[in-house]
């Protein structure tokens, strides 16, 4: 796996969040239930995303979080650069200093060009195209596959 769980649960969360027609806030109890994510751990991803201004939040009995922008302006390598980092997307596959065309390692090659491609379609992707996949195609974000693409209305 090359993103860390926290970074998975946090694109899954975003989605989730994206895919709110609404716009509401949603309480983080909520997305934990509907996701399967422990609501401590969940909270400290949403924090991170919440930090750089992806989400924000709001306390209270109405409260929770929502995106701070539309989802087709939020694309899924924010979400990897608050949460893991841009190191998978820059460094050496075998974590070799100075590793580049100059002085490669042995997956130097492979490596660029697939860290490439996976950028590329990171920088490409905002949440938005994967909600419009997701419910066309009646995908699931959830390991029992149960989410039907609307967050429960509160």
């Amino acid at each position: 796996m090359l993103l860390s769980k926290s970074c998975i649960y946090g694109m899954r969360a975003a989605l989730y969040l994206a895919s709110s027609s609404n716009n509401k806030y949603i309480s983080i109890k909520q997305i934990s239930n509907d996701l399967d994510i422990s609501p401590h751990f969940l909270t400290k991803i949403l924090q991170e995303l919440t930090r750089v201004d992806l989400l924000e939040s709001q306390k209270g009995p109405t409260g929770g979080v929502r995106l701070k922008r539309a989802g087709d302006e939020v694309t899924l390598v924010e979400i990897v650069a608050a949460i893991d980092g841009m190191d998978l997307l820059t460094e050496c596959a075998l974590g070799l200093p100075g590793c580049g065309t100059a002085k490669p390692c042995p997956l130097h090659e492979q490596w660029a060009d697939t860290r490439d491609e996976i950028k590329k379609m990171l920088q490409d992707t905002t949440l938005s195209d994967l909600v419009r996949k997701g419910k066309e195609g009646n995908l699931r974000i959830t390991a029992d596959g149960s989410f039907d693409w609307l967050p429960k209305e509160n």
